[in-house]
């Protein structure tokens, strides 16, 4: 299940995609707009900040916004860095592998067959959407 953190930083970056000339937006703004708590909202900006996603400005006329172009902001990237891995079993996983501690055979395990699909299958949507394909 996406955790809220992930559907919450989508649905803030996508509403900085849609921001005219990239111009900062204040915290407050996005929250009330996407309907997410300012506190919880700081966190997960200043994640995709550290990213290199995001900019932001102090004072009048501060907030945070894009500095990379939407098209260029790939989803599988984005949900990488809110969520973690793709896979749902550590087994399953290409960047987070672990084997499973009561796996007898990896190579037979059904399950572990079904999560490497259900990853796949995940991944060719993710890294095929950008922010500007979600956001337009």
């Amino acid at each position: 299940m996406l955790s809220k953190k992930t559907k919450y930083g989508i649905k803030a970056l996508t509403f900085l995609a849609r921001q005219e000339n990239q111009t900062p937006v204040q915290i407050a703004e996005i929250a009330k707009a996407e309907h997410i708590s300012v506190k919880f909202l700081e966190s997960i900006l200043l994640v995709l900040r550290h990213s290199g996603f995001l900019g932001s400005k102090k004072g009048k006329g501060g907030g945070y916004y894009l500095i990379k172009d939407p098209k260029d902001i790939n989803m599988a990237t984005i949900y990488r860095i809110l969520e973690g891995p793709i896979a749902l079993l550590p087994c399953a996983s290409h960047n987070f592998y672990e084997k499973c501690d009561d796996c007898i055979d990896e190579i037979t395990c059904s399950v572990r067959r079904l999560m490497m699909e259900i990853r796949d299958n995940t991944l060719i949507i993710l890294e095929n959407n950008s922010l500007e394909d979600i956001a337009f």
